[in-house]
C-alpha cells in the first residue's frame, strides 16, 4: 500500500439537539487500498462517508479529526483538514482531493445540462484543465473510458436521454475527472441489476487503479465486498465493531453483530423450521443506541459486562474487533464459544 490518504481520528457527529450519531469512528485508507464500510441501514456508514465529503445535512455536526493527504507537484504532500474547515475552502477539495459516486443516479445529475459539459464543468471549476474547449475534450474521453456508446455524441446528450446503469457510469466519469486522491462510493450499485452491477464495479476498480487512488465503499451487500474490497470496516451503531482483512472477517468474524450478518447472508443457512437464519430485532433509531456494547439488546451472548462499552483488542496491525464475547474464544468448558 502507499502512502496514507485518509485519515479518520476520534470521528463524532452530533444533532444541534444533543442525539450522538457516530462515536469515535477511527480508520484510515491508504493510496491503492481499497476498504470496504459496511452494516444496516441506520447504522451510520453513510453518515461517515457523508462526514469525509463534508456534506453533513444542516442541523448536524462533526467533531474529531478527517484528513485528506495528496501528493504535489512538487513532491511534497498537502493536507486537508474537513472538519471546521470554510465552506470556501472545501468546496476546492471535494471533486479534486476527494471524490463521491453517489447511491441513486437518477439524482445525482442535473437534468437542465448535458452530460459532457457536466464532466468538463468540474475540470473547468477545479482547474484540471486550462479551458471549456480541452475540458469537453477530456469529458468526452471520460465517458469513452467508462463504456458510454459513441461518447461525443453522448456528451451533448441530457441524463433522461441514458438508463441507470449509463447514468451511473456517468457519475463515474464525473468522479473520476480530477484524478481523485480517495474515491467514496455509498452504495453505487444498489439501484442497478445485478449484471450491470458487476460492470460498475468493475469500472470503478479499474478507474483507481489507473490512478492509484484510495477507496471506501459504502455497502450493505457482503458479497460485493467480498469482490471489490481488500479490507472491511463493520459499523453498528455509529461505531466500528470490527475490522480486519476481508477474508478474515468473512471466514472467522469474531464481533458478534459481524458474525449475525456473515450467517444471514448465506442463503443455504436455514434454522430447524427451514427459514432463512436472521439477526434478531431491529437497527435502532439513530443515536438510539443503548450505553455499553451498541449490540447487547439483540446478542443472544450479551452478558452483564456488556453494559459497559467494550475496549478495542487489536489482533493484527489494523484488524481487531469491540466485544466481551467474540466468536471463535473458548467457553467456560472448554469448547469454542462459535
Amino acid at each position: 500500500m502507499g502512502d496514507e490518504v485518509l485519515s479518520v481520528r476520534g470521528l463524532g457527529v452530533r444533532t444541534e439537539s444533543g442525539l450522538q450519531l457516530l462515536n469515535d469512528v477511527s480508520f484510515a485508507v491508504r493510496a491503492g487500498e481499497r476498504v470496504g464500510l459496511i452494516g444496516e441501514s441506520g447504522c451510520g456508514k453513510s453518515l461517515a462517508a457523508l462526514s469525509v465529503m463534508a456534506l453533513l445535512p444542516d442541523g448536524v455536526h462533526a467533531q474529531g479529526s478527517i484528513r485528506i493527504t495528496r501528493a504535489d507537484a512538487a513532491g511534497g504532500h498537502q493536507v486537508s483538514e474537513l472538519v471546521g474547515g470554510r465552506e470556501k475552502d472545501l468546496s476546492r477539495i471535494r471533486g479534486k482531493d476527494v471524490a463521491m459516486v453517489f447511491q441513486e443516479p437518477m439524482t445525482a445529475l442535473n437534468p437542465t445540462m448535458r452530460v459532457g459539459r457536466q464532466v468538463a464543468e468540474s475540470m473547468v471549476v477545479h482547474g484540471t484543465r486550462p479551458d471549456w474547449r480541452s475540458a469537453d475534450a477530456a469529458a468526452v474521453e471520460l465517458l469513452d473510458a467508462v463504456g458510454i456508446p459513441d461518447p461525443a455524441r453522448a456528451a451533448k446528450a441530457y441524463p433522461h436521454h441514458f438508463s441507470g446503469g449509463q447514468r451511473q457510469r456517468i457519475v463515474l466519469s464525473l468522479a473520476l475527472a480530477n484524478d481523485p486522491a480517495l474515491l467514496v462510493c455509498d452504495e453505487p450499485t444498489t439501484a442497478l441489476d445485478v449484471t450491470v452491477q458487476a460492470r460498475v464495479i468493475n469500472l470503478i476498480l479499474r478507474g483507481i487503479a489507473e490512478r492509484n487512488a484510495a477507496l471506501l465503499f459504502v455497502t450493505h451487500d457482503l458479497a460485493v465486498v467480498a469482490s471489490a474490497c481488500e479490507r472491511v470496516i463493520v459499523m453498528y451503531g455509529g461505531r466500528i465493531v470490527e475490522s480486519g482483512p476481508v477474508e478474515e472477517v468473512f471466514s472467522r468474524p469474531r464481533h458478534r453483530y459481524t458474525q449475525g450478518m456473515v450467517a444471514a447472508s448465506d442463503l443455504l443457512n436455514v434454522d430447524e423450521r427451514g427459514r432463512l437464519v436472521t439477526i434478531p430485532g431491529t437497527v435502532p433509531q439513530a443515536g438510539r443506541f443503548p450505553d455499553g456494547c451498541v449490540f447487547r439488546n439483540r446478542c443472544r451472548y450479551a452478558t452483564a459486562a456488556c453494559e459497559v462499552l467494550p475496549s478495542w483488542t487489536s489482533t493484527a496491525g489494523v484488524a481487531g474487533y469491540a466485544c466481551f464475547n467474540p466468536a471463535g474464544t473458548p467457553s467456560a468448558h472448554g469448547k469454542s464459544n462459535a
